[in-house]
């Protein structure tokens, strides 16, 4: 994980020296910066309401890039490494157990942005997301059993298309993030997989510095 992070680190920084090379002395409207917050994820089967869930906070991180295209319009392209899944608890044999499933993704959204002043952002826009590792821990009162799996599955759906929406706040070089997005397609590809359907949802809350 610390070496996708630092990948993405890496690509900001540089795509960030291009643009300062580049830009006139007189205008700084492209912006880009760095991210980093938290998912609070969930699941939902949207063919099975009895499907039910908790919600888990995860890590967000990574960067954004504004390309203005009219006075209150523009583009926003994010990378981010970002950590989703859901919790689960039950009994077997009248022991109380809990089960906690993190999925680790690469989300790229493009972003359509809404800038009604200089301080307030209405973002929307689709967004692909890239399945890197699962992890899948069981725990009962007297045993704990973690899971990684990389997904050579070809049933599994490692390329997920979703939506997402939210607003950002900005002051100065800072900016405030919410998002809400959701999958508009199940995790478990064609169907045939042994691993449950469901499509991911979660709320995003970041802080990003302009550079």
């Amino acid at each position: 994980m610390n070496k996708i992070i630092l990948a993405i680190i890496a690509f900001v920084g540089i795509t960030g020296s291009s643009i300062a090379q580049t830009k006139t002395s007189s205008k700084n409207d492209i912006k880009l910066g760095l991210k980093v917050g938290a998912n609070y994820s969930n699941v939902f089967d949207s063919k099975d309401n009895t499907f039910h869930a908790d919600s888990k906070f995860g890590l967000a991180v990574g960067g954004f890039l504004s390309i203005p295209f009219a006075e209150y319009f523009a583009f926003q392209p994010e990378v981010l490494f970002s950590q989703k899944g859901f919790k689960g608890t039950g009994t077997i044999l009248g022991s109380p157990y809990e089960f906690t499933r993190t999925t680790n993704y690469i989300d790229i959204p493009l972003l359509f942005a809404i800038k009604p002043t200089a301080h307030f952002t209405v973002l929307v826009g689709p967004q692909y997301a890239f399945l890197l590792k699962q992890t899948d821990v069981f725990t009962t009162s007297t045993t704990s059993n973690a899971q990684q799996q990389e997904f050579n599955n070809d049933n599994i759906r490692k390329n997920i298309l979703s939506v997402l929406t939210g607003f950002d706040i900005n002051e100065k070089n800072v900016v405030f993030g919410a998002r809400v997005g959701w999958d508009v397609q199940n995790n478990n590809g064609d169907g045939t997989s042994s691993t449950p359907r469901y499509k991911n949802i979660w709320y995003q809350a970041t802080i990003g510095f302009v550079l």
